[in-house]
């Protein structure tokens, strides 16, 4: 689905993608520099005693269990308390990330600090560099660029090189929607299989794979499919199935508990059991009062929706708009809303299309005096809400109840 001739030679977009990309780490880097002055040491930050490096301070919070699955594997059985509730354990967190640490700390040597910001950095520019080209054809050279720079500078983009597994997520999840987009089925099937021990994301990308096959099957006629191809889009469906199920069928094994992945997911939860929708309700009465809290409940989804249903959207073709609504639909499904929800949108990159008016059918809004004009207000906003999620979310603050979780 082509928009527009690239304006760049290919090689020439992709080093522009890299360099724009390690420009918006610079940035991230100097937010986590000056943040890191105002960590208290503790036991998260490798000790009371000693002074907080740069390196500790990219493996707080869920990297800590990174960091035990990396050193010590996953135990044989679900712990519990004596009530017979899980507790918080490392089945709740897929394994891709921690074992390719692990990898790299077995080959160079460092610690898993080091080796998980190392490989999500990497895999930070890898994703970048996918997304350009993903979305280079829809909304031209300009436009990418542009969404990839604000994408790389959104609030919680400062995850893109912390020990957590962003990076690689989105790499896969790019990766997959690149070859959707090139009807590489097989290629997909593949990709898949890694997203179920990356991230459970699986039910948004089946959504995605069922409309791309129900496109390709529709011009069956201008373009016939072979047997062989009815296969490949088949197995990348299959696909989806597989690493829907991978995880917690793996859990199952190292436990001999069925439940070991939904039980452990609960230990999470507030009301200690996974509840598809109903934490939102509560949540939402909470933050916005009992009369406006349903409201937004209606009023965010119905703008979800009309940014990416109308003309201003069409470019960005029909696998991203899909993506852009399953996904929010399935967090809405099995998320308990809570301050993690803003590294959760870092996959919604599309809406940052629309969001700057690239993504009109026309192309009205593609030349760069329009975009910057767009991005740049939203770029700074970005860049400032870098700065108090890290400070605010990032940042561990010791205390006898707690710190609310990034």
């Amino acid at each position: 689905m082509t928009a527009e001739a690239p304006v760049r030679p290919r090689r020439t977009f992709v080093l522009t993608v890299l360099a724009l990309y390690a420009a918006c780490r610079v940035v991230s880097t100097a937010i986590l520099l000056v943040v890191l002055q105002r960590q208290v040491p503790s036991g998260m930050t490798g000790g009371e005693d000693d002074p907080v490096t740069y390196f500790p301070f990219t493996a707080l919070w869920d990297g800590q269990w990174y960091q035990i699955i990396a050193t010590e594997g996953y135990p044989d059985h679900v712990p519990r308390s004596e009530d017979g509730r899980a507790a918080q354990n490392p089945w709740a967190f897929y394994p891709l990330f921690p074992f390719a640490a692990r990898a790299l700390m077995a080959v160079t040597g460092l610690e898993f600090p080091a080796a998980g910001s190392t490989i999500a950095l990497l895999s930070g520019f890898a994703a970048a560099v996918l997304m350009g080209l993903l979305l280079r054809d829809r909304i031209g050279d300009a436009a990418a660029l542009v969404v990839v720079v604000l994408w790389a500078s959104f609030p919680a983009s400062v995850t893109l090189q912390l020990a957590y597994t962003e990076s690689l997520a989105m790499l896969l999840l790019v990766a997959y929607l690149y070859a959707l987009s090139r009807e590489r089925w097989l290629v997909a099937a593949g990709v898949a299989v890694l997203v179920g021990l990356a991230r459970p994301i699986a039910v948004p990308l089946g959504v995605v794979t069922l409309v791309a096959l129900w496109l390709r099957w529709r011009v069956r006629a201008e373009r016939p499919i072979r047997p062989g191809e009815y296969a490949a889009g088949l197995a990348s469906l299959v696909g989806c199935a597989v690493a829907g199920f991978l995880w917690p069928v793996i859990a199952w094994w190292g436990t001999g508990e069925s439940s070991a992945y939904t039980d452990t997911m609960g230990a999470w939860r507030g009301s200690g059991e996974v509840e598809p929708f109903v934490p939102w309700l509560g949540m939402s009465r909470y933050v916005f009062g009992e009369t406006w809290g349903p409201v937004w409940l209606v009023v965010v989804p119905v703008v979800i929706v009309a940014m990416v249903a109308g003309p201003w959207a069409a470019r960005l073709g029909a696998e991203l708009r899909t993506w852009s609504v399953a996904y929010p639909a399935y967090l809405a499904a099995v998320l308990d809303p809570f301050t993690s929800i803003f590294r959760y949108l870092i996959p919604l990159f599309p809406l940052l299309a629309v969001m700057v008016g690239a993504a009109w059918v026309d192309r009205r809004d593609s030349a760069w005096p329009s975009l910057l004009v767009r991005a740049v207000p939203l770029l700074v906003l970005f860049v400032v809400g870098q700065y108090y999620w890290t400070d605010i979310l990032w940042r561990y603050i010791p205390s006898p109840t707690g710190d609310y979780p990034p």
